[in-house]
């Protein structure tokens, strides 16, 4: 890895595998990477894999050996996975000649033949992407959340959310009269949502990485760090090991660090590796610019000039609804 910035060396920190490091950023084949990694090492995989879309860093193939491709990969990852380990898979959908192929469900088949337990089939859903005009547009993505045993990490109270009605009481029963609910808060669903009012209901508010995002880069599929934060805080303990097959611009590192994690990241792109190095950089330095955990997403007052109807519409606008009333009369 030649010609990259300097690392701050507030943390061990390697280029390839060393039990002893506390960062590891290999820039190369994550398979080869894996390949030097011990057995029943990793505490948690995180990852968004290449969806295989034909963008500028991916080749397009067919499905069917895309999905082989990757199933050789996660049998790998399976390797390593401790047995209290968990493995976080976010995807999309895979779209070719306008059909939709929903990954999620075709990864399901390749980690329950390797014995891993489904926990959760998590809904991110975000409120910008990309138009289209011949289906709905697409808004949200999924997370695969599977463990390896029974006896798995899961660090509820470090993710609870506000109660939307702490002062419910029992109603009957031994504890009649005494709250219901956990003074901690409550468990979050399995719907992250993008909503104003997240932290007074149930869903967990991810924005995904866009122009106006504090994170951008100029990867085109940025991982939010926040929706990494949440996984790693559940799922691990301080000082185990997350890593990250695919590490893009670095999200999943960040994440790790940030709380007291280790952490390992294997990108191919070496364009994305040294932003990686320059974002550690800035961690450490305190000058990275971070979603905060849980901040509402901006909810538009109407009174700014993009929220407000343009003057060309208003006339086809009232007529839409004046016939919507005619029907419902």
């Amino acid at each position: 890895m030649s010609n990259l910035p300097l690392f701050d060396k507030q943390k061990d920190f390697a280029s390839y595998f060393d039990p002893t490091a506390d960062i590891i950023l290999y820039n190369g084949d994550t398979n080869e990477l894996i390949d030097n990694i011990p057995d029943n090492y990793v505490k948690l995989i995180i990852t968004s894999p290449p969806y295989n879309l034909g963008k500028a860093y991916e080749n397009q193939v067919s499905i069917e050996k895309y999905l082989e491709t990757q199933a050789q990969t996660i049998s790998k990852l399976y390797r390593i996975l401790r047995s209290d380990g968990s493995i976080c898979w976010q995807v999309g959908n895979f779209v070719q000649d306008g059909e939709v192929f929903p990954l999620d469900i075709y990864y399901y088949r390749i980690f329950k033949e390797l014995g891993l337990f489904l926990r959760n089939r998590i809904i991110w859903h975000f409120g910008h992407g990309l138009h289209t005009s011949k289906r709905f547009s697409g808004r949200y993505e999924t997370i695969l959340w599977f463990t390896k045993s029974n006896e798995y990490t899961f660090n509820l109270d470090s993710v609870r959310i506000p109660s939307k009605y702490p002062g419910k009481r029992h109603y009957k029963g031994p504890n009649k009269g005494k709250p219901s609910g956990n003074p901690k808060g409550k468990n979050p669903s399995d719907v992250w949502d993008i909503l104003a009012k997240e932290w007074e209901e149930c869903f967990w508010e991810i924005p995904n990485v866009k122009s106006n995002h504090p994170e951008k880069t100029n990867h085109p599929c940025q991982f939010p760090v926040e929706l990494v934060e949440r996984c790693v805080l559940a799922l691990t303990n301080e000082n185990d090991w997350v890593f990250d097959p695919y590490a893009g611009v670095g999200s999943s590192t960040i994440a790790a660090i940030k709380h007291n994690r280790r952490a390992i990241g294997s990108e191919q792109e070496t364009e994305y590796v040294k932003i990686t190095h320059e974002r550690l950089n800035s961690f450490f330095n305190g000058t990275l610019k971070l979603r905060p955990l849980g901040k509402p997403v901006h909810k538009p007052t109407g009174k700014e000039k993009v929220a407000q109807l343009p003057p060309e519409w208003k006339e086809a606008t009232q007529q839409r609804l004046l016939e919507k009333k005619e029907n419902y009369e």
